[in-house]
C-alpha cells in the first residue's frame, strides 16, 4: 500500500474522507472539523484555450504551469483541468482515445505530473476531468470490442441487433434522441449490429453492467492518475452509467423526429447508486480523493441527495443545473431555442439548491459558469454598456461568493470575459453541438427556427466560453499566443477587457473578484457554511437573502448560542431601487450594522438606507 494511501482515513457513516461533516441546529450549520474542499474555491481551466507556451495556437499544460501564481493571487485552492487525455478531439476531449496518455497539444504525462507538483507546492490541488460513461471509436477497448461479436471486450459496450419494420426496412433497437441533436444508435458494418452512444457517434457508451469493464474503469483512469498524486476528479455525465436495461422506445414527444428525446431511459438508471458507491470504495475513498460528479435531468433535491449524503459513500458533491440551464428550450430539439424568465424563477432555483442539504449529511456547490454555457455576465447580467458590464460583473461575484457551497469559478469569469460579438457567424462557432443544431435548423427549412436557433446560440452556446482567455490587451491574441491561428478566435473586445487591464484597479472586476473571495475565507462560517434565508422572493428586481449561522457567545461567565448574520442586497436592474430595512432585517441596532463590502465606487459609501443604484450589490452585517 502507497504510503498516500496508508495515511488516508477512509470514510465511514457520516463522515466523508474521514471528516465528519457539521451538526445542525434549528436547521443552521455548527461547524467542526470539515474537509478541506467545502470551503475551497475551485478553479475550472479549459486548456486549449488558457495559456499557449509554444505558439501553435492551442493552450497547454507547460501554458498552465507558467500562470498558476496568478491563481495562487486571485484566491484559488484547487484547479480543475478539463480534458487532457489523448484524443481525436470530436468533443475537445470528451473523446478519449487513452486515459493514460496526454493529447499530444497539451503536453504529456511528465507535464500533469510536473503541475502536480507545482500546484502542491503552492498549497493548492489539482483535479481532472473524468470521462467514463463513454469513450472515443479510437480507444483500444472499442476497437476491440467492434472487432468480432466473440472478442472478450465484445460486452464492454452496448450492442444490440436491428429492428425491422412491416417493409423490411431496417430500424435503430430503440427511438432514442441523443444530446447533440442525433439518434443514440449507429450501425456498425463489421458486426452487423448497433452500438449505443448518448452522445456523438464518436463516444460509444461504455457498458456498466459489465464487471471487466468496471475494474478497468477503476484501474486505467482512475488509480493510473491519482498514484501520480491527483487529488481527484470532476466526474463527466456521472448519473448516466446505469442505462434502463429493457431497451424500450420513449414516448412520442416530439412528431417532427423519428427520435425521441429519452433521459429517463440513462438518466438515474436501477444499478446508478451500486455503482457510484463501487467507485468510491475500490478507487476514491482509498486515496481520500475528492470527487464532485456532473448530474442532469434531476427532478429536483430528494433525487441529488442520495447521491452527496455521507453516509451513503458515494460523491462529495455534484453539479446540479436547474439554474445555469434556465433559458434553454430543454435538453434536446428545442434547446438552443431561447426562453426568457423572471428573476424570481432564478432565485427559486437558488434558493431550492441552497436549502436541501440543510438538516442532511449532504454538501452543495455554487457556480454560474463552465465550459458548456454562455458566459455568466451575458445570461445573468447586463452588457449593455461598459458601466452596467462592469458593475453587473461585481454583483455575481458578490452572489456567487456569499452562496453556501464550495465555489467553482471558470476560467475568464473573475474578469468578466463576454459572448463571442453577434456579428460572428456560424463558422466561428467550432462545438459540435451548436454545429449540429444549428444545421438540423438549417435542414428543417424553417426560416424562423433557424433564426431562433441562432438568436439561442449566441446568448447559451458552448462556444462563448472557450474563447482564448485574454491576458494582455497590448500583446497579439490577447497574451494567449503567439500563433497567426490560434484554434478559436480571440474576442474583439480583448483590448477592454483582460488581466493586465484589471490587474492592481480596485474599481476592476478582477480585484473585485480577490476582495470577495478573502471575504468569503475571512467569514467562511457565514458565507461557506452558513443556512441561505431567501427574502423578498417575487421581487423581479431586488435580489435579496440572509445568511446566518451559530456562534459561541459569552456573556456573564457563561458561554451561549448566538446568530451571525449577512444580508446580501442587490439591485438585478438599470433602475434605482429602493434600499430594504436593513435593521429590521438583521434584527439589531444601527451599532451593531456595517456595510461589509459594495460593488459601488470607493466614493459611494452604500449606507444604511441609501437607494441601489443600477446593478449594485451590498453585504451588511451584525458582526
Amino acid at each position: 500500500m502507497s504510503q498516500r494511501i496508508a495515511d488516508t482515513v477512509t470514510g465511514s457513516s457520516g463522515t466523508c474522507n474521514g471528516y465528519p461533516h457539521t451538526t445542525q441546529q434549528n436547521g443552521v450549520r455548527l461547524i467542526g472539523k470539515e474537509p478541506w474542499w467545502k470551503s475551497a474555491v475551485f478553479y475550472q481551466v479549459y486548456p486549449a484555450s488558457f495559456k499557449d507556451s509554444n505558439g501553435d495556437g492551442w493552450g497547454d499544460i507547460p501554458g498552465l504551469i507558467s500562470e498558476l501564481d496568478y491563481l495562487v493571487n486571485l484566491g484559488v485552492d484547487c484547479v480543475w483541468l478539463s480534458p487532457v487525455f489523448d484524443s481525436p478531439q470530436k468533443d475537445m476531449g470528451y473523446d478519449v482515445s487513452d486515459y493514460q496518455a496526454i493529447y499530444p497539444p497539451y503536453g504529456t504525462v511528465e507535464d500533469v505530473e510536473t503541475l502536480t507538483r507545482q500546484c502542491h507546492e503552492r498549497g493548492m490541488k489539482l483535479i481532472l476531468d473524468l470521462v467514463v460513461n463513454h469513450t472515443s471509436v479510437e480507444h483500444a477497448w472499442f476497437k476491440e470490442s467492434r472487432s468480432s461479436k466473440d472478442n472478450p471486450k465484445r460486452d464492454w459496450y452496448i450492442w444490440k441487433p436491428a429492428r425491422y419494420d412491416s417493409q423490411g426496412q431496417r430500424l435503430a433497437p430503440t427511438n432514442w434522441r441523443g444530446y447533440f441533436a442525433c439518434p443514440t444508435w449507429t450501425w456498425d458494418e463489421t458486426t452487423q449490429e448497433y452500438y449505443l452512444h448518448l452522445y456523438a457517434s464518436d463516444q460509444p457508451d461504455l457498458n456498466w453492467e459489465n464487471d471487466e469493464c468496471r475494474e478497468a474503469i477503476y484501474q486505467d483512469t482512475m488509480r493510473f492518475w491519482l498514484d501520480k498524486g491527483v487529488d481527484g476528479f470532476r466526474i463527466d455525465t456521472v448519473n448516466k452509467y446505469s442505462k434502463r436495461t429493457e431497451y424500450a422506445d420513449a414516448p412520442v414527444t416530439d412528431p417532427r423526429w423519428e427520435s425521441q428525446p429519452a433521459p429517463e431511459m440513462w438518466c438515474n438508471g436501477p444499478r446508478i447508486h451500486e455503482f457510484i458507491h463501487e467507485m468510491n470504495r475500490k478507487a476514491l475513498a482509498p486515496y481520500g480523493a475528492v470527487s464532485v460528479g456532473e448530474l442532469s435531468n434531476m427532478a429536483g433535491p430528494s433525487d441529488v441527495l442520495p447521491y452527496v449524503s455521507a453516509a451513503a459513500q458515494e460523491l462529495d458533491m455534484v453539479f446540479e443545473f436547474s439554474m445555469i440551464r434556465l433559458g434553454t428550450g430543454g435538453g434536446f430539439g428545442p434547446k438552443y431555442i431561447y426562453q426568457p424568465y423572471a428573476l424570481s424563477r432564478l432565485k427559486s432555483h437558488v434558493a431550492q439548491f441552497q436549502t436541501f442539504i440543510e438538516g442532511t449529511d449532504g454538501w452543495t456547490t455554487v457556480f454560474c459558469e463552465n465550459h458548456d454555457n454562455g458566459r455568466a455576465v451575458n445570461r445573468f447580467g447586463n452588457v449593455s454598456t461598459p458601466e452596467l458590464w462592469a458593475t453587473s460583473a461585481k454583483t455575481l461575484a458578490l452572489w456567487q461568493a456569499t452562496l453556501t457551497g464550495t465555489l467553482f469559478l471558470y476560467q475568464g469569469q473573475e474578469i468578466g470575459m463576454v459572448n463571442m460579438p453577434r456579428d460572428w457567424g456560424i463558422d466561428e462557432y467550432k462545438d459540435v453541438e451548436s454545429q449540429n443544431f444549428h444545421g438540423d435548423a438549417v435542414r428543417s427549412g424553417d426560416k424562423q427556427r433557424l433564426a431562433d436557433t441562432m438568436h439561442g446560440l449566441q446568448i447559451l452556446g458552448r462556444d462563448h466560453a472557450r474563447l482564448p482567455f485574454q491576458w494582455d490587451g497590448q500583446a497579439k491574441n490577447a497574451g494567449f499566443t503567439t500563433s497567426d491561428h490560434p484554434w478559436m478566435r480571440v474576442h474583439d473586445e480583448f483590448p477592454k477587457i483582460n488581466v493586465r487591464k484589471q490587474s492592481g484597479d480596485p474599481e476592476s472586476v478582477l480585484e473585485f473578484w480577490k476582495k470577495a473571495l478573502r471575504l468569503r475565507k475571512q467569514h467562511a462560517d457565514v458565507f461557506v457554511f452558513g443556512a441561505f434565508r431567501h427574502l423578498e422572493e417575487q421581487d423581479e428586481k431586488r435580489y435579496v437573502y440572509m445568511k446566518e449561522c451559530n456562534v459561541p457567545v459569552a456573556e456573564h461567565g457563561a458561554t451561549s448560542t448566538g446568530k451571525k448574520r449577512a444580508l446580501v442586497v442587490m439591485n438585478w436592474s438599470e433602475q434605482v431601487q429602493k434600499q430594504v430595512d436593513v435593521l429590521h432585517l438583521l434584527d439589531c441596532g444601527e451599532e451593531q450594522a456595517r456595510l461589509l463590502v459594495t460593488t459601488a465606487a470607493a466614493e459611494r459609501p452604500g449606507r444604511l438606507g441609501e437607494d441601489l443604484q443600477a446593478w449594485e450589490g451590498r453585504v451588511y452585517v451584525n458582526f
